[in-house]
């Protein structure tokens, strides 16, 4: 029989035959040698669809790479059952807990292990791979929530899935199991262990690291690099979620259909408040001038620099606020990327000698002539701007490239002070299943672009992955240079965002090579009970810069 298989860079399928009864993973087999890396996913009919899945007739497929999300959820979700396999069969009795991402990879805690000692890290890995070795298989069951809760609470002896209790007794939920250990699947595993050969278990701090590929190192680990400043903010968001004893969505859930929903946006924004009065305390402490804030798309930015900015004239310095968007080359100066198409989101696309002339000139207290980018003409243009600032006046700056030192090599380091800004998301579905960052901000992009752009939810997701890849050349690889970590994360947000949202991602066909996408996102919204009335949400929060609303935006 044949199938359309997706081969070329362009998108276009080709007819392959294939015998009766292939299967995904035995097609994966067939066409290893044309692949780049190793597959670990595979639509089918835009469906994410099993390793398992046999092929029929016509059918469309596209094999991924950990290059793709929905890959990379798949090994991440194989990798953390074994981890909590063998931690269940080394350390009898452990209560285990994937809390967030980190170093390239989950921060995880053993209770009554804490700190965690190398050596039992060290047996845990290599009972890990030993599955790995022998291969041992990855079963998935179909069961009722109250089942799932039943099977896992006992194993685990968590209270964290609760959740099971407010799902809807008629559905059936996905759990993987391997050597009679289960966890719930939110986003697919993979058919065995010895799928699952690139991995890493370190003891780190209180817990230890889980550390796999990631999108920009498909078939090796990535250097490990000691993100000391995020784990302290998501240690600081933990301690934030205790204090609104909000720990796990069943948690938001009994918020959202109870009547403290609107005290735990209060808290919620009060606590968002006082961390950004803290970081504009320390800005004068330390007396800088360049105050650089960088992060991923739809991490809250300009709200973020907004509200900085109020907090520093409460301190009594009046901060003049820009950004580096203005300071692009000429268009017919662009660099061009790998395909040969325009690079504005690299360095190179930045005048860094005009910005950092500018910014010496402001603070050596000359008038500057601030260039306007006018996207129309693709030039700068001057004369609209002539700007001076007193002595001890801050300059807020916020782009891409804020945490990039080669954008400030001309500035005095001791003026600059760098916030690394991104919603964090600490909220898990249970005590082994994350929300993943990239996910939340998905979805805070969704309605934003149909809110503020006009862009339906498959044009969104159809852009993500060119995002995605910007951030991790541009932002990423730099948020250890900052010295503050703000984390932008609501605790009440996809509860909010899910009225917006929901509508969004129905409204894309299944014919559309985006459905796959949007079924995931709304897969992860199923667990959230929906917030319907919003208006307790004050015109200065962070959220409101995607659903609408905002004093600073509108």
């Amino acid at each position: 029989m044949k199938i359309m298989l997706k081969r070329t860079r362009d998108g276009s399928f080709e007819a392959v035959e294939v015998g009766v009864g292939t299967r995904i993973m035995d097609l994966r087999e067939i066409e290893r040698d044309r692949m780049p890396y190793p597959v670990f996913g595979a639509v089918a009919n835009h469906r994410f669809v099993p390793m398992d899945t046999v092929l029929q007739e016509g059918m469309q497929v596209e094999l991924m790479d950990l290059r793709s999300a929905a890959a990379l959820y798949s090994y991440q979700d194989a990798l953390s059952l074994m981890f909590l396999t063998a931690c269940a069969e080394e350390l009898e009795g452990a209560r285990v807990e994937i809390a967030n991402s980190l170093n390239q990879g989950f921060y995880c805690e053993i209770r009554g292990l804490t700190p965690v000692p190398k050596e039992t890290a060290k047996a845990v890995e290599a009972r890990m791979r030993r599955m790995a070795e022998e291969d041992l298989p990855i079963r998935r069951i179909y069961v009722s929530p109250q089942e799932a809760g039943t099977i896992l609470e006992r194993e685990c002896n968590h209270p964290g899935f609760r959740l099971m209790e407010q799902m809807n007794p008629d559905r059936k939920v996905c759990l993987s199991e391997l050597n009679g250990h289960h966890m719930l699947t939110c986003y697919g595993t993979l058919p065995s262990c010895g799928w699952v050969k690139m991995f890493e278990l370190r003891s780190y701090r209180r817990g230890v690291l889980l550390r796999f590929p990631n999108m920009e190192n498909p078939d090796c680990l990535p250097p490990y690099r000691d993100q000391e400043k995020l784990y302290q903010a998501f240690g600081e968001q933990t301690r934030w979620e205790r204090l609104m004893k909000v720990s796990y969505v069943a948690d938001l859930n009994e918020k959202v259909v109870g009547d403290s929903f609107r005290e735990l946006v209060q808290i919620s924004e009060a606590l968002h408040e006082k961390k950004v009065a803290e970081i504009a305390d320390r800005i004068k402490a330390e007396k800088k001038r360049i105050i650089l804030i960088a992060g991923p798309s739809s991490s809250g930015k300009t709200t973020f620099a907004k509200r900085l900015q109020i907090q520093l004239r409460v301190n009594g310095l009046d901060a003049l606020y820009l950004g580096t968007d203005d300071y692009f080359v000429e268009r017919g100066e662009t660099p061009l990327d790998e395909n040969g198409e325009p690079d504005y989101e690299g360095l190179a696309a930045i005048d860094t000698e005009l910005f950092c002339r500018n910014m010496n000139d402001l603070m050596a207290g000359k008038a500057v002539d601030l260039p306007r980018f006018n996207f129309l003409t693709g030039r700068k243009e001057f004369g609209h701007r002539i700007t001076a600032i007193r002595e001890n006046q801050p300059i807020i700056i916020e782009g891409i490239h804020g945490l990039n030192e080669e954008l400030t090599g001309g500035i005095a380091k001791e003026e600059q002070f760098r916030i690394y800004i991104s919603p964090l998301t600490q909220l898990n579905l249970d005590c082994h299943n994350r929300v993943p960052t990239t996910d939340e901000r998905l979805l805070r992009r969704l309605v934003r672009d149909y809110q503020f752009r006009g862009h339906d939810a498959a044009t969104t997701i159809r852009e993500w992955p060119k995002v995605r890849a910007g951030e991790d050349r541009n932002i990423f690889p730099y948020s250890g240079a900052a010295d503050v970590v703000y984390n932008s994360y609501h605790i009440y947000e996809i509860a909010v965002l899910k009225k917006y949202a929901v509508p969004l991602l129905e409204a894309v066909g299944p014919e559309e090579p985006e459905y796959a996408m949007a079924r995931q996102l709304l897969a992860v919204m199923d667990s959230f009970r929906m917030a319907g009335d919003d208006s307790c949400i004050v015109n200065n929060s962070i959220m409101r810069e995607f659903i609408g609303g905002s004093v600073f935006l509108d």
